[in-house]
């Protein structure tokens, strides 16, 4: 059964009317399906289980502590890019050498706290990095396990905010500074070389751009691993796209391994992967009531309670959602989808044909389970919007209404009188 489907003119998440989700918790509402986040889950270790990787969720994508608590229920370590994530992913139970550090920025806190907790390993994104590293390890008697993250240069042919892969990218070092950073690392105290990453962007839709990185890394991994004892580890990043319309074809896990299992057999290395959206996103919708029908005599605008501050990949990557009625309709108008945030950049759809709705009905903006929660802010100061997880029929909510009170808390007006 899909994670949302309609049931006599409907929408269900499993077993549960949309609309009673609505109803008592209100709207803007995030509702995730923890069974199809365990079904991916599983479908992707099924088809890679030649190698048995080691599969660590992208917490970046969706990092409520129930998801996190499923997924590591189900057998996933996390791929965390900050001390914050790591801090959530060891209060869901995750533990510590399930967990590698990625992202191109680490403070010495979050290298400090992550060394305590003597997490899996860093993926090392610059030479500074490996000497900053070194220099916690060794004041605090203990080893950092780093992974050097490696830049193939290569296009996943994705948007430009996303595609980490390419020469012009921030993230990681191009192939021929990793042979120099290797032996920096094999010369620097404190520090054990676990391994090479990489990592090409999101969301990617054929198994091409792994085809070709893999190609450029492998006989690497094979010089590496003769030349560096503790050298273990090959984590070939995540971004394994999802369908956002009905039309789109993104490759299954059984064409992923297909492609990507004859350049890791015979490497005899630990194979991760850290896929995010891929678990999550189709498992999430985005629950929103229409406020307004408003008409210009150039366009049709559906003016709902949902805003760019609860789902900001619309306006920021120009991302398309399958916007769906709660209850279907056959009549269809023409036009978009805004929020009340005082921007022009606040929409959900532009120029779409969409459901004849009207003022009090409800819509679903699908999916949105990965990237959306995660990026939400209190611009205009708009609480964030409540989050539950439904599993067959049973609902939970994995997290409050952000509330006023809430977003004030920590504030305070100085005693002192300007100009006195």
């Amino acid at each position: 059964m899909a994670a949302f489907h309609y049931q006599n003119g409907e929408l269900y998440a499993e077993d549960v009317p949309v609309r009673a989700l609505a109803d008592q918790h209100g709207t803007p509402l995030y509702v995730y399906s923890r069974t199809h986040v365990i079904e991916q889950y599983h479908a992707l270790a099924h088809a890679m289980k030649a190698v048995k990787p080691a599969i660590y969720f992208a917490l970046k994508s969706n990092s409520n502590l129930a998801i996190i608590r499923t997924l590591a229920d189900a057998g996933a370590g996390m791929d965390v890019v900050s001390g914050g994530e790591l801090y959530r992913a060891r209060k869901a139970g995750v533990p510590a050498d399930k967990i590698v550090f990625a992202g191109v920025g680490k403070t010495t806190d979050e290298i400090d706290y992550a060394l305590k907790e003597n997490i899996r390993f860093f993926t090392v994104e610059s030479e500074a990095e490996l000497q900053r590293i070194s220099e916690r390890a060794d004041t605090m008697g203990v080893t950092g396990r780093v992974a050097i993250r490696v830049n193939p240069d290569v296009d996943p042919k994705t948007h430009k905010f996303t595609s980490t892969g390419k020469a012009e990218n921030k993230f990681g070092v191009d192939l021929l500074r990793a042979e120099r950073a290797y032996e920096i690392a094999a010369r620097l105290p404190g520090l054990e070389i676990a391994g090479l990453h990489m990592h090409l962007g999101s969301p990617i839709m054929s198994p091409k751009p792994y085809v070709e990185a893999l190609e450029k890394v492998r006989p690497l991994c094979e010089e590496w691993k003769a030349k560096y004892p503790t050298f273990r580890h090959l984590d070939i990043g995540g971004g394994i796209g999802i369908a956002y319309k009905p039309d789109q074809k993104p490759m299954s896990p059984r064409d992923f391994a297909s492609a990507v299992l004859p350049y890791l057999h015979g490497l005899d290395l630990e194979i991760g992967i850290e896929p995010g959206r891929f678990f999550t996103g189709n498992a999430g919708i985005l629950v929103t009531r229409v406020q307004y029908i408003k008409d210009n005599p150039f366009k049709k605008f559906v003016i709902i309670d949902a805003a760019m501050n609860d789902l900001l990949r619309p306006p920021l990557y120009d991302a398309w959602h399958e916007i769906e009625p709660i209850v279907q309709t056959p009549d269809r108008i023409f036009g978009d989808v805004v929020g009340p945030v005082c921007e022009s950049a606040d929409f959900m759809a532009q120029n779409r044909e969409l459901a004849a709705v009207e003022q009090g009905d409800l819509l679903a903006i699908m999916s949105a389970g990965a990237y959306g929660f995660v990026m939400a802010s209190n611009y205009n100061t708009r609480g964030r919007p409540a989050e539950v997880m439904v599993q067959g029929d049973q609902v939970e909510i994995v997290r409050e209404r952000e509330t006023w009170d809430d977003m004030l808390r920590g504030e305070s007006i100085p005693a002192w009188k300007s100009g006195k």
